[in-house]
């Protein structure tokens, strides 16, 4: 099930508006999703947790919430709203710039 599936196909719980404090300059990366497959994105850090937003012009902006090592929450930014994605998110063991959902089948990276 793609990510789009989950947050339109359904009703979906809309999250309260989220305050991010920025801890870093954004960097230019490489992302990929399972919807929108590999694009150039800005990556940035907004804790020391090592949590991170994504973005990239014409494509939604993802947030990953570090939860405790290796685990994480993840928001999909719908304009002026952060809409929480299903599922806990895990850092992948091939490769650590991913995190895999295995309750939605959904991944997500930044390199």
């Amino acid at each position: 099930m793609t990510l789009k599936k989950l947050l339109y196909g359904g009703s979906v719980c809309v999250a309260a508006f989220l305050t991010f404090s920025v801890s870093a300059e954004a960097k230019r990366a490489r992302c990929f999703t399972s919807d929108d497959g590999y694009f150039s994105c800005s990556y940035r850090m907004i804790d020391d947790a090592g949590s991170f937003r994504i973005s990239a012009p014409g494509r939604p902006t993802y947030v990953l919430e570090i939860d405790g090592p290796g685990f994480a929450y993840g928001y999909v930014n719908l304009g002026r709203r952060n809409v929480p994605l299903p599922g806990q998110y895990v850092r992948s063991r091939d490769d650590g710039a991913c995190w895999n959902n295995p309750q939605t089948n959904t991944k997500l990276c930044a390199w």
